[in-house]
């Protein structure tokens, strides 16, 4: 028999384990043979026997499927206990032929692993992942209040009080006082209108016009049911505020290179109403990402930088040894599929993490641009040859690019055709007029002396 009849499959890494996680119990596998796995439990002391008996079969390194998050308990008392622990997505573990059973799967995990065929999943460090449960958790309480102000402007609907007509957002400060005030048992359409802002577009009679209630008392009681819940959620979103400018002060103040940076507020940067209130987000994203100015980028929200610093950190952005591995990782990257020289498919994969959201949203906000710059007419090129969904994923991946460049290699963020602020287009347009009036009245500077 020559070595051509045989394929030997070398050991990559000795002494490994793979894990099957389940919801109920967990199947490690430290081998091959008919002895070689292992059922436990799923309680404190059952994970700790797991990291004892690895040990006593000296074994250094596990993998495991990140099922759900069932994986984390396990995953933190291996990685206390000084086991090298990769995460692996279970796409990559599932191509099991035969019948499909607990103990096939830990030992085919086991045998991917011993093999070197599993890469790891990326995770962030400590302080960004809990950095990262504070603002994923203070997304969907934004969600729940935002289903709670929907129900709000849909009973308002069935009383026949048309506020959404008259003003723009029903949680407003007029929205909100007519809210409350018609909670409250206020009924005179003419004193609701009092409570009108001054902010506010509409006049107080056509406001009056659309507060004539019929009185229906059910839907009366389930308007406040949700004003309460509405508030109870904002409250919690203030909680969680201080929690997150907790974490972020604390990661800043206990790194010198981070707390030796300072950045000027830019004016007129839109700020959402679901921003964070009282962070300055502009000087903290500065101090985080060591003096990169993210802001600079045309189209980037504070909840674009603040999705950026909870999910990956600068830390995580720097472990990408690419541009493309980022974009690649975000899934902003096109998945070609190639088959005798011929491009079969160039689609971008399916799966969205908070980030890639957030980026899009920025690419969105950048195709909304009224001004031209050079990411708006990136936009454009796409969206007049391909449509707005391809230009956004396009925009997106680019923004990956350059945010990976600017924190991993220090490259600036610049624009040739630098944005300009609401007050800076202002003046320019002043200086415009003024030097189109001199040329139409062939002014000389004679002809501005004034006397006293």
């Amino acid at each position: 028999m020559t070595d051509v009849d045989k394929i030997s499959m070398e050991i990559v890494n000795p002494r490994a384990a793979g894990v099957d996680i389940g919801s109920r119990s967990h199947w490690v596998a430290i081998g091959q043979g008919p002895n070689d796995f292992k059922e436990f439990g799923v309680y404190n002391e059952d994970l700790f026997a797991i990291a004892q008996w690895l040990k006593e079969n000296g074994i250094k390194t596990v993998a495991m499927e990140s099922t759900g998050t069932y994986w984390q308990s396990l995953y933190a008392v291996l990685m206390s206990e000084g086991f090298q622990v990769i995460l692996c997505n279970g796409k990559f573990t599932k191509n099991i032929k035969g019948k499909k059973t607990d103990i096939q799967d830990c030992q085919w995990i086991q045998k991917l692993h011993s093999i070197g065929l599993l890469s790891g999943s990326f995770l962030p460090d400590e302080s960004t992942e809990q950095l990262r449960t504070f603002c994923r958790h203070r997304s969907n309480l934004l969600a729940s209040a935002a289903s709670a102000s929907k129900k709000m402007q849909k009973y308002l609907r069935l009383l026949n009080l048309r506020l959404d007509v008259v003003v723009n957002d029903i949680c407003g400060l007029t929205g909100m006082a007519i809210i409350k005030a018609i909670c409250n048992g206020e009924k005179n359409p003419e004193r609701l209108a009092d409570l009108r802002h001054h902010n506010c577009r509409k006049s107080k009679e056509e406001i009056a016009k659309a507060l004539h209630s019929n009185g229906r008392q059910d839907y009366l009681f389930t308007l406040k049911q949700e004003l309460e819940m509405y508030e109870l959620f904002q409250a919690k979103i203030a909680l969680c505020d201080i929690e997150i400018e907790k974490m972020l002060n604390e990661t800043i103040d206990n790194d010198e290179n981070k707390k030796q940076h300072y950045i000027e507020k830019k004016a007129y940067k839109k700020i959402n109403k679901n921003t964070p209130k009282n962070i300055d987000l502009n000087l903290m994203a500065y101090q985080h990402f060591e003096g990169v100015d993210l802001m600079a980028i045309e189209g980037m929200s504070y909840s674009t930088v603040l999705s950026l610093i909870s999910e990956v950190g600068v830390d995580g952005i720097k472990r990408f040894p690419t541009a493309k591995h980022f974009a690649n990782w975000l899934r902003l990257a096109p998945n070609n599929k190639i088959s005798g020289g011929k491009v079969l498919s160039s689609k971008v994969p399916k799966g969205s993490n908070r980030l890639k959201i957030a980026l899009r949203n920025a690419a969105n906000a950048i195709g909304n641009l009224k001004d031209s710059t050079p990411l708006r007419d990136f936009f454009q090129r796409i969206n007049f040859r391909n449509g707005r969904v391809s230009a956004i994923s396009a925009t997106a991946r680019k923004l990956a690019v350059i945010i990976w460049n600017m924190v991993v290699k220090g490259v600036p963020y610049h624009n040739p055709e630098e944005y300009l602020f609401r007050d800076q287009k202002k003046k320019l347009g002043l200086l415009k007029r003024i030097q189109k009036q001199i040329t139409k009245f062939e002014l000389e500077s004679t002809d501005f002396q004034f006397s006293s």
